[in-house]
Formats: structure tokens, sequence, C-alpha cells
């Protein structure tokens, strides 16, 4: 098998990691491949939100490859991480010499750990703001302990782009991106299609 398949199909394992921790929650099933692109999305907007300029495509690639390695290790909430120990520099050691692209991928995933640069702070926070739309989510389809997991997220936060857009979606209900316009009429006499 190339070693571009075995990415390909490595990289396919995300979809079928699940992340762990929404399992205490109870009523959140998400994908780690799920995760990401939902994260890729707020760190697009996140990265036109902060006042300094960024490389928003670098804030993406970051978003794209910083659980790439769960694909191996799978996800470890915060329980599991008090007893697992990942041998991270292995991990990524392999990574870097079984990929193809692995000498670029290793050192975004490890840029985004450091949380050094503007564009890692940004990723990081986008990667916490999808939790919290994500626990709104939960919030609004009637979970009332996924409110007692919002101060951490939002503690989590490093720039003040991602604190005003936590701030935003924590006002906003979950449906008002397409049940705002309610009252148009198009609720009562949908448009129906001529055949």
């Amino acid at each position: 098998m190339s070693r571009n398949a075995r990415y390909c199909y490595e990289f396919g394992m995300l979809q079928h990691t699940p992340r762990s921790g929404f399992t205490f929650l109870g009523s959140v099933e998400q994908s780690v491949a799920e995760h990401t692109c939902r994260a890729m999305g707020i760190a697009f907007l996140l990265s036109r939100m902060v006042d300094e300029p960024l490389d928003t495509h670098k804030v993406v690639e970051l978003l794209l490859f910083h659980d790439f390695p769960e694909g191996r290790s799978g996800d470890l909430n915060y329980v599991n991480q008090r007893y697992v120990d990942v041998d991270w520099d292995k991990l990524l050691g392999d990574l870097e010499q079984e990929l193809p692209c692995g000498a670029e991928i290793v050192p975004l995933v490890r840029e985004f750990e450091a949380r050094a640069t503007p564009e890692a702070r940004v990723a990081s926070d986008a990667d916490q703001l999808e939790i919290l739309v994500s626990l709104r989510e939960a919030l609004d389809s009637g979970n009332p302990r996924a409110a007692d997991w919002i101060p951490a997220i939002v503690a989590r936060l490093r720039t003040e782009a991602g604190r005003k857009l936590a701030e935003e979606i924590q006002s906003t209900h979950c449906d008002e991106w397409w049940f705002h316009n309610k009252k148009d009429g198009h609720w009562v006499h949908p448009h129906r299609r001529s055949v």
C-alpha cells in the first residue's frame, strides 16, 4: 500500500474516533472529525476578528491537524489523561516518518500544543469555542448539565476576540441561525416547488 493511500485511510480514522469527554455529559455524540471540521470554520471567522494581522491559512492548518494524532492514540478525556500516558515523542516521530507530509504535519501539531504563536492561540481558542458551541446546543436541547461545563471552557480562552465570540455564542440560541426569520410567512406557507 502506498504511503499516500495509508495517509488517506489514517485521516479517515478521525471520523470513527469518538470525542470521549462528551460521554460524561450524556447528550452529545461527536467524532474527532466533526469537531475538527467545525473548529476550522470557527478559526476562519475568529482569525478575522482579532486585532493583529494573522496568517488565516496557518490558523486553519493548525486546526486541521491539531487532533490528527488521536487517530492513533484515541481521544483521551480528562479522566483518561490522569491514568494513561501517551508517548507523544514516539507517536509524533512515527507520524513524521510514516506520513508523506509528516515533516509538515508534526510541526503544526507541536505549534498548536505550544500555543506560543498568535496563530496557535487563535487556533486554540477556536478549538475551545467549538466545544462551547456543542455545549450550547446540548443546553438548548434540554441538558442543563451542559451549563456546568461552560465556565471552564471560557476560562481557557486566550484572546479577546475569542472571549467576545464566546459571549455571542452564549447569548444566542442554537437555532437562531435558521429560525430568526420565522415571521416572514415562510413558516406558515412554505415555498412549494412547481411541478
